[in-house]
């Protein structure tokens, strides 16, 4: 499958196949005519980047994660580090967004609240 056809097949954006690519971790995949050709296991690969940036991380973190993952089993402690970590990071905002709601509530409440008084 051509780098063309995996980032229509798959929805993948062209860019985020070439830094793949760039990364050196393509495992079989081959040029052929020109062309990078992706076998099962790249496709696999790219979904987990796919995944990985979809949680928020940066290209950096992904390349790391990547090859972390690649070097195998004995890696899983800093994979689940750098899994913890995001996680944190996740809560960390979304306690500030809960935060943020309950100010808006109370700004909220406070208008009606004046309304009510001035009926």
């Amino acid at each position: 499958m051509t780098i063309f056809e995996a980032s229509e097949h798959y929805q993948i954006p062209i860019e985020l196949l070439r830094e793949y690519e760039s990364w050196g971790l393509c495992g079989a995949v081959k040029k052929v005519m020109g062309d990078w050709q992706y076998d099962d296991q790249d496709l696999e690969r790219l979904s987990m980047i796919m995944t990985l940036h979809d949680i928020g991380f940066a290209n950096e973190e992904v390349e790391t994660y990547m090859r972390l993952m690649l070097a195998g089993e004995a890696t899983s402690a800093e994979r689940l580090r750098m899994l913890n970590e995001k996680r944190t990071s996740a809560l960390d905002e979304i306690h500030f967004r809960e935060k943020q709601l309950e100010r808006m509530d109370y700004l909220r409440y406070q208008i009606r609240q004046s309304k009510k008084e001035t009926m």
